[in-house]
């Protein structure tokens, strides 16, 4: 069986976007407050995290056989 012959040409590597620096931040909130959008401030304390079980009761030990 003939093995497939590999890729000898180099790709231009880019070194990758950095979304995270300040300069980029920055550039990213004049852009999305250009286009109408609006910041909103969430005070502290405040989640977004909906509770959808209810609360979960742990028995420890060994359970009591009710007799009759």
């Amino acid at each position: 069986m003939a093995t497939p012959a590999k890729n000898t040409k180099a790709k231009n590597a880019q070194p990758p976007v950095d979304d995270f620096s300040s300069d980029s931040i920055e550039a990213q909130t004049a852009r999305f407050l250009a286009s109408g959008g609006k910041i909103q401030q969430i005070p502290l304390g405040v989640s977004g995290q909906v509770a959808t079980s209810g609360p979960r009761h742990i028995t420890l030990g060994k359970r009591h056989l009710q007799t009759q």
